[in-house]
């Protein structure tokens, strides 16, 4: 697989990466198989898909288990292990909650690497900024990580320039994990090409829509049962409808080029940056091999105009 480097100074690691959240969360809960996932998270290494992300709030908490005995002896030194803190169980009914205080980064980071059978990961994630606690003093606490050898690198999530300024005061922002894809774009205004200049790793998460770029989605029956997917406004029934016609573009581009409408997504992703690798998720052989394959497609400049010119899709995020 082709390389990137995790930034401008940072590791190289495949220009593909490997999401974990929906192999214990928020996706198909019924068809969980955690034997069939350690296996795709040790082929993605084989295949040189080398950045595997997971977080302490998937699952939560066993998601990191799941990852942690994936990489269980000589597995671990062949990956860049990332991670994620910020977040934790919501109560009255929310799914998750914010807690960026210091105290608990200080206690996630030894839970999580008790979790994932290690003594450091490679990048530890702000998964979401707390309102409540000002960001340099979350950010001051990951630097702690940092200066304890318990993290070599730490980034953030779902942030703004400025959040990343403030940040960058305090300690190197060493990657940005906000949404990309085809049908959210909003990072191309200003995130993107500031992390581009800054040399800042940028990740796109959910880089397939949730799946839908994958064209294997035409109607909510589609999705699992009890998919998390289902409550989410760009799968309500009219308004997937209408979303149908960027598949249908994605799809005769996929057609033209000789690829699947994924690796077209994917590979217009990492034409967007140097420094960007896509995480998509998947807890199987047949996509991961798909969505490695997708780092040797090489888009012309008239297919990425096509795809630029997309509509907005019907439906906010959440």
């Amino acid at each position: 697989m082709r390389k990137r480097t995790l930034g401008s100074t940072g590791p190289e690691v495949g220009a593909i990466g490997l999401g974990c959240m929906g192999m214990t969360w928020a996706y198909d809960p019924n068809g969980r198989n955690d034997e069939v996932s350690a296996d795709v998270v040790r082929s993605a290494l084989d295949l040189g898909v080398t950045l595997i992300d997971t977080s302490d709030i998937y699952g939560p908490y066993d998601n990191e288990e799941l990852v942690g005995h994936a990489l269980a002896g000589p597995y671990r030194e062949r990956a860049v292990l990332a991670t994620k803190v910020g977040l934790v169980p919501g109560v009255d009914g929310a799914l998750v909650a914010n807690n960026g205080r210091p105290q608990h980064v200080r206690q996630a980071i030894d839970d999580s690497l008790r979790r994932l059978g290690t003594d450091y990961v490679d990048l530890y994630q702000l998964h979401r900024v707390d309102p409540a606690v000002p960001i340099e003093e979350t950010w001051g606490a990951l630097a702690e990580v940092v200066a304890a050898g318990k993290a070599r690198r730490i980034g953030l999530s779902e942030v703004t320039v400025e959040q990343i300024k403030r940040a960058q005061a305090v300690h190197p922002v060493a990657s940005v994990q906000n949404e990309l894809s085809l049908w959210t774009r909003d990072s191309l205004a200003e995130v993107l090409p500031y992390t581009e200049e800054q040399g800042i790793a940028f990740l796109p998460f959910s880089p397939l829509g949730r799946g839908f770029l994958t064209g294997r989605i035409s109607s909510t029956g589609d999705l699992p049962a009890d998919d998390w997917r289902s409550t989410l406004p760009r799968f309500q029934a009219e308004a997937l409808a209408a979303n149908l016609a960027l598949v249908a573009k994605v799809k005769e581009i996929a057609a033209r080029v000789g690829a699947s409408p994924a690796q077209v997504a994917l590979a217009w992703l990492l034409a967007q940056g140097r420094y960007v690798v896509p995480i998509p998720g998947t807890k199987t052989p047949k996509y991961l091999a798909d969505n490695a394959a997708s780092a040797e497609i090489v888009l012309s400049a008239e297919d990425l105009a096509e795809l630029d010119a997309l509509p907005a899709p019907v439906g906010g995020r959440y």
